[in-house]
């Protein structure tokens, strides 16, 4: 069953009918991950910045691991050398860099930024302010206007080891009242506004006024709104764009993408509480089986208890129970796992055109809310058509289409479905790679479980570990309507989580050279913790198992010594006309105030550069490629 059809049965079909359960047993494997090499000291944020670190270069094997005989031909990276780290800009852009850090640091300057420069807009004339981002914002941290302005840069980045991954930054510059009459519109169903407060919907699931405008607390994302299918068509059109940019910029590039840019979120939301429903119903009928300790993958409950329990619970008949739980496999084991619980969503929702949930007190289906219109269900297949058409763009043009991750509320739908085209697009080759955001407490289980599905089913698993984006939102939102805070509770146990999530992955790949990941971090320490685990494992770069990337205008310190060692790395590389990535200007802005008023070392870096040039007499230093 496709992706689509298989979301698409959630609504539309009229029995319950589970199963098809599969059951294998999972690699006996160690997934504890080492202690952290340092701790960090700086609080965290919900966008990272260049770590202060001085630590020691970290060698790494660059041939191809032999079973029996691997050869120590070690790489040193070294992450204090200036020349190697600047060598593709020329003076003007260091001073540009500097310029623009240094005017990062002034809160005055930051906090105001939108407004000085429409002020700057009106004085200087539209063409006059144009050059002046050029010169300053605009040329530090955008790449060009459209995909054919791009290539420049893209060519000489290329040339010194560093790729690209897409991203047309293009945002509507939307009043905060004019974000939330659009979010409230697009998130509550025909059914609710008619019939507030029925169904059983959980409050974390639903639209709330105060939170409509999702920009707010949140730098290093991009946001949409919902307004009609017309502007979902013309955004995946803007991706398929993105898609077709790639392939012509490079031969290994990557684009990315974000399903509420494709779709209604009122989708979103309701089949995110179906996922995380199931998910807890499990969890429950796991403690029912004194199983509540053990970690989301350890937890199998044994077939017969549950059939019992589930009997006594009066969620069915004895003998349809008998029927739901039936597969050669799983009639093998005896046992089923959180990943053979998943499978039966497949078909769990099959209850005349509702939603079903599980009640944890009643152990009833019960509907999560009344019947979708007609117009509603369409714009839920096109939503799904649209994820589709860009996932065959992807594969067909050679890009790896990398879906970013969004709010704790949307995240569980947008992980099914990114592992849903996983399943059928990353058969021989890693095409799509799925978003995790380590700050979350759930990351581990994730990430996980995700894996082994992926060993299960022989398909490649594709992943971007980042800290994550929404940090402050989420734990306002939580805290005001009254749900458990998701996020973890410090950067020290950020960190760790990262670090362990990262190990796991690094793991599959040295027992299965199936799995690929992208360590998306502008962090030295995390890039370190990388390098040594990859040369204890004996990973080779050359292997291009796992990926590094930072923003474009950001950490090159980081960026290109590791290129130019060998080891995939890419520029997050923001394009679009000016005056459309304004918003993204402003970020930007607020971003680098976060980490250059605590840290001095990109700034230091840059002057020890400059000074080295003046006296070397570089005065005209241009690079050469």
């Amino acid at each position: 069953m496709s992706y689509t059809k298989f979301i698409v049965s959630l609504i539309r079909a009229k029995s319950v009918n589970l199963n098809k359960i599969r059951s294998s047993p999972s690699r006996c494997r160690s997934t504890l991950a080492s202690p952290d090499s340092q701790e960090e000291k700086e609080q965290q944020r919900q966008s990272e910045g260049c770590a202060v670190v001085e630590a020691d270069p970290v060698e790494l094997i660059t041939q191809t691991k032999n079973a029996k005989d691997v050869r120590l031909n070690r790489i040193r990276v070294d992450f204090d050398n200036t020349e190697e780290a600047y060598k593709s800009k020329n003076n003007i852009e260091l001073l540009r860099s500097l310029l623009v850090f240094n005017l990062c640091a002034i809160d005055i300057l930051v906090e105001k930024n939108k407004e000085l420069m429409e002020l700057s807009k009106k004085l200087l004339g539209q063409r006059m302010f144009e050059k002046l981002m050029k010169m300053t914002f605009y040329g530090q941290f955008v790449a060009g206007e459209d995909h054919n302005s791009i290539k420049p840069l893209i060519h000489k980045n290329q040339a010194f080891g560093v790729g690209a991954v897409l991203d047309y930054s293009v945002e509507e510059d939307l009043t905060q009242e004019e974000a939330e009459k659009k979010e409230m519109d697009s998130c509550v169903s025909e059914a609710e506004k008619a019939s507030p407060g029925a169904g059983h919907r959980e409050k974390k699931y639903k639209a709330h006024r105060r939170f409509g405008d999702r920009r707010g607390g949140v730098i290093s994302a991009r946001t949409y709104f919902y307004a009609d299918e017309a502007k979902c068509d013309n955004q995946m059109e803007t991706f398929i764009n993105c898609i077709k940019a790639s392939a012509g910029a490079s031969t290994d590039g990557f684009s990315a993408i974000k399903l509420t840019a494709l779709g209604r979120p009122q989708f979103l939301l309701q089949f995110s509480e179906v996922l995380v429903k199931w998910r807890k119903f499990f969890n429950f009928l796991a403690a029912q089986q004194g199983k509540s300790d053990m970690t989301a993958l350890e937890k199998r409950l044994e077939l017969e208890l549950l059939k019992e329990c589930l009997t006594q619970m009066g969620v069915g008949a004895r003998d349809d129970i008998e029927n739901w739980f039936t597969g050669e496999k799983l009639g093998l084991s005896g046992t089923i796992d959180l990943l053979d619980w998943n499978s039966l969503i497949n078909d769990t929702t099959k209850m005349s055109n509702l939603l079903m949930v599980p009640n944890l007190e009643t152990g009833q289906l019960e509907p999560l809310s009344n019947k979708f219109t007609a117009e509603e269900e369409s714009q839920m297949k096109r939503m799904l058509q649209r994820v589709d058409i860009l996932a065959k763009h992807a594969l067909e043009n050679g890009v790896r289409l990398m879906v970013d991750a969004e709010q704790t509320y949307f995240q569980p739908a947008i992980s099914r479905l990114t592992l849903e085209m996983q399943r059928k697009f990353n058969r021989e080759k890693p095409v799509i790679f799925n978003t995790y955001q380590c700050y979350l407490k759930e990351a581990y289980d994730n990430v996980t479980l995700d894996v082994e599905l992926s060993r299960r089913e022989g398909w490649y698993f594709g992943a971007k570990l980042v800290r994550g984006a929404y940090m402050y939102q989420e734990r306002d939102r939580a805290q005001e309507i009254g749900y458990e805070d998701p996020i973890n509770p410090d950067y020290e146990a950020t960190n760790r989580m990262y670090h362990k999530c990262l190990e796991y992955v690094l793991e599959e790949i040295e027992h299965n050279r199936k799995a690929n990941v992208m360590v998306a971090s502008h962090n030295e320490d995390t890039v370190k913790f990388t390098l040594q685990k990859m040369n204890e494992m004996g990973l080779s770069p050359t292997e291009n198992k796992v990926y590094f990337g930072q923003l474009l205008g950001m950490c090159d310190q980081i960026s290109f010594p590791l290129g130019q060692a060998g080891f995939p790395v890419y520029k997050y590389v923001p394009y679009g006309p000016v005056n459309e990535v304004i918003p993204y200007l402003s970020r930007r802005a607020q971003e680098n105030r976060g980490f250059m008023k605590g840290s001095q070392r990109e700034r230091s870096l840059l002057w020890n550069e400059l000074r080295r040039r003046f006296l070397g007499g570089q005065i005209f230093y241009k690079p050469v490629y």
